[in-house]
């Protein structure tokens, strides 16, 4: 048995991703204040409105409900659930018995509550996630325009393949997160409240409130709905909302981060050939064994969240598929663990992101030397277009630079020889009619050989533009410094 044991004070773990990664803006919109406040403001709306309507709760003592909302004591309505083993309950009792008054809950079932509430969180996370997504897809832009005319190495399989810019690979990554962020808009524009529908969502007990009033029924969902910022309200539900809008806005913050997760792989393999770095901060330390090491931690950080999101979505996709008749609750444990940790880990991704673009640089000396070794080969796709317009037929062209290409290749790898002398093998070749004249001539414009790049980069950066003019704040946002 091991000698590590710890007898002390025990406190709760922390949430990582809370505590380590998260903003203060995020992290308010899940505390367990905001929640308790967002549940009582419920609670008060309903009686306000109810009351409009015509039932019999008098002014003055939900006045006494709204004068004690931010009386807090989590203590308190901890012993109650231990009582009540209900959590709900537990927290209307205590705000009950802070007023002095039992209006709450006319007509309605718990999941009437906490539906409703987790909806406004994620509605309100989407939100924020949709700002956050404003102020990465700004730094993007901005390092697509910065880099459109360094002209770089771009690969296929992770092989030099064809001449390309940085800015196009910045607008690459950037592209992806623009189409995620059109994506979540769309979620959160088209996002619907269950509302009000009651234990298995007949909203009989509503509708024996109003005397069998439909009418009024309604006018209260929709009352409710406009106080909670909804346009939309589920028509036909059960006990709960669909659990596949879980889903739909987990994958979304999925689809989110896959942009920048994929740019941050791809950041660790330029570090690693020393092409770029995402920063490195006076007194950063990238190993307590090897004082040279400079790692792109950042980047790791975004992978590691990526793949936190993914376990967020599996456990979401689990919870869609297994609802029981009118609605399953037996996925508290699970959604208590998605909903907050898919946002924290969400916004991470855009926070870790802004961190990087905002610190990053490029080695165009290193750049420019990896260009030089590759070229050659980049080149060959002009020199069978050249074989092509002087009559070779284009399989025989294609075979016989790949024997000369190869050749080359195999002898800087295996025999370290620096020199490529590829063009010169392509001249002498009778059989290929390719000169190296016209091969030198493309070797001393390397930009030329970029195609569009540098106008996709441009293309790229106005549409993110038009999205920061309308959201200046968000375009503007700054990480904090201890996220």
């Amino acid at each position: 048995m091991s000698e590590y044991v710890y007898t002390g004070e025990v406190k709760p773990p922390t949430n990582a991703l809370a505590e380590r990664y998260a903003s203060p803006e995020m992290l308010r919109i899940f505390s367990d204040e905001a929640k308790i406040t967002y549940e009582r403001q419920f609670w008060i709306d309903m009686m306000d409105t109810q009351a409009e309507l015509g039932v019999n709760i008098p002014a003055l003592e939900i006045d006494d409900y709204r004068g004690v909302v931010s009386d807090i004591d989590k203590e308190s309505i901890r012993r109650r659930e231990e009582v009540t083993r209900h959590d709900v309950n537990a927290r209307l009792e205590e705000f009950n018995a802070l007023a002095g008054h039992q209006h709450i809950g006319k007509g309605m079932t718990s999941r009437d509550l906490t539906e409703n509430i987790e909806q406004l969180q994620i509605s309100q996370g989407m939100e924020l996630m949709s700002n956050r997504m404003v102020a990465t897809l700004r730094r993007f832009a901005d390092r697509a325009v910065e880099y459109s005319l360094l002209p770089m190495a771009g690969r296929s399989h992770n092989v030099a393949a064809e001449t390309i810019t940085l800015g196009k690979r910045f607008s690459n990554f950037g592209e992806e997160l623009l189409t995620a962020y059109n994506h979540v808009d769309y979620i959160r524009s088209a996002y619907a409240l269950r509302g009000i529908k009651g234990p298995v969502g007949t909203q009989q007990g509503m509708l024996e409130l109003f005397d069998g009033d439909a009418g009024k029924v309604a006018e209260l969902e929709q009352r409710m709905a406009a106080k909670l910022g909804f346009n939309a309200i589920l028509g036909s539900v059960g006990q709960i909302y669909p659990r596949s809008l879980d889903f739909e806005f987990v994958s979304a913050l999925l689809q989110s981060a896959a942009g920048p997760s994929s740019f941050a792989t791809t950041l660790r393999l330029m570090a690693g050939l020393e092409l770029a770095t995402e920063g490195f901060m006076p007194g950063q330390v990238g190993s307590n064994a090897m004082p040279h090491k400079m790692n792109a931690i950042l980047a790791e950080r975004i992978r590691g969240l990526y793949r936190a999101l993914l376990g967020s979505v599996v456990s979401s996709g689990a919870v869609a598929g297994d609802q029981w008749n009118e609605g399953d609750v037996s996925d508290s444990a699970t959604r208590r663990v998605y909903i907050p940790d898919s946002l924290f880990a969400g916004e991470a991704v855009q926070l870790t992101s802004m961190k990087i673009l905002d610190n990053f640089g490029a080695y165009p000396s290193i750049i420019g030397r990896e260009l030089d070794r590759y070229l050659p080969f980049m080149l060959m796709p002009r020199a069978l277009m050249i074989a092509d317009k002087a009559g070779m037929e284009r399989q025989d062209a294609h075979e016989k630079i790949k024997k000369h290409a190869v050749s080359v290749a195999l002898a800087m790898r295996e025999e370290g020889k620096v020199e490529n002398n590829l063009f010169d093998l392509i001249d002498k070749d009778p059989e290929i009619k390719v000169t190296k004249t016209e091969l030198l001539k493309a070797m001393d414009r390397p930009l030329e050989l970029t195609g569009l790049a540098s106008s996709q980069a441009q293309e790229f950066a106005r549409k993110v533009e038009a999205i920061t003019l309308s959201h200046p704040e968000a375009a503007a946002y700054t990480p904090p410094k201890g996220v």
